[in-house]
């Protein structure tokens, strides 16, 4: 955007000076706004982290062609999208990027910059499809089987990859619950997910009583267990993300499976096996915690058997 317009902007409080981020100095303007996301968005910690490598990237960018972003106009930042997949980013990247940087420029409307012209010449990228890679119900009972009966950390480990199948909780979902987030007499537990969404998620009945079995003969001698978390490490901390996520890779390699699977594999198996049980698609979303349901229905090209057999079924010309 043009120089000219610089005048125009608020300068940031004196209190809030910017911070290094990755070797740069955060413009005050990109402060500001993620100051904003985190104040007035209440978006999630990871969420936030997002936005701020993705416009730091951006920011480094326009430093690096003796550029800012008051100084920038759309070419500028059609040649950086552009640079982004001629270095081999995936579309899905190139098409989050765009996203923080759309976000970023409609906030510094609020504070009187003229993007309006930029906005309406940055094109969205057509987004690719990836299907997400799904385990047959016979490698998901392989998976659950992995765990060392001889192990203290049996009856956790179990209770993880159960629920995980059951429910179909993100990662740090999983790792934010806390003891009276579960029922085991209704069967169900109660999740925290993004921009903080309450939903209510049944267990099934090999999860409900793997939890049980877990808070029963295991939790409270697991370590020096501290807090109310539900699931705890080694040491009796709450666990997290990196951790679980260590957990699930362990038990794919030890049960023959791809390496590449995650908690978000028990996620994709959940769904993509309800639906190919017959459930509602807004049910499988209500479950999932998806506020658009095109993000649901991926599951549904997933499943392409289910999609045969239904057309050959119900076709007349099959």
């Amino acid at each position: 955007m043009p120089q000219a317009r610089a005048s125009n902007l608020r300068s940031p409080p004196a209190a809030r000076s910017p911070k290094p981020v990755d070797g740069l100095v955060q413009p005050p303007e990109l402060r500001r706004f993620l100051l904003h996301l985190a104040a007035e968005r209440g978006l999630a910690q990871n969420t936030l982290d997002a936005y701020r490598r993705d416009l730091t990237d951006l920011h480094r960018f326009f430093t690096q062609q003796n550029k800012t972003l008051a100084s920038a106009v759309a070419d500028d930042y059609r040649h950086y999208l552009q640079q982004q997949s001629r270095q081999g980013q995936s579309t899905k990247t190139v098409s989050r990027r765009l996203a923080a940087i759309r976000a970023l420029l409609k906030y510094l409307t609020t504070e009187g910059w003229e993007t309006e012209p930029i906005l309406r010449q940055l094109e969205r990228p057509k987004p690719e499809r990836d299907l997400p890679k799904v385990l047959s119900r016979d490698q998901v009972n392989r998976l659950i089987a992995a765990p060392d009966p001889a192990s203290p950390l049996f009856n956790r480990d179990v209770a993880i990859l159960e629920l995980l199948y059951a429910s179909g909780l993100r990662a740090s979902e999983l790792c934010q619950l806390k003891l009276q987030d579960v029922n085991l007499q209704v069967g169900c537990v109660r999740v925290l997910g993004k921009g903080s969404k309450e939903r209510i998620v049944p267990l099934g009945q090999a999860a409900n009583q793997a939890i049980a079995r877990y808070l029963n003969e295991s939790r409270n001698v697991q370590g020096k267990a501290t807090g109310d978390t539900l699931f705890l490490s080694r040491t009796g901390k709450p666990m997290e993300r990196i951790g679980l996520w260590m957990l699930v890779e362990k038990y794919g390699r030890k049960s023959g499976l791809y390496k590449e699977v995650s908690p978000h594999t028990l996620r994709h198996c959940f769904a993509t096996h309800l639906i190919s049980g017959g459930a509602d698609l807004r049910v499988v979303q209500e479950l999932l915690g998806h506020s658009d349901i095109a993000t649901t229905q991926i599951y549904t090209h997933v499943d392409q058997d289910r999609l045969k057999s239904v057309h050959k079924r119900f076709h007349p010309r099959a």
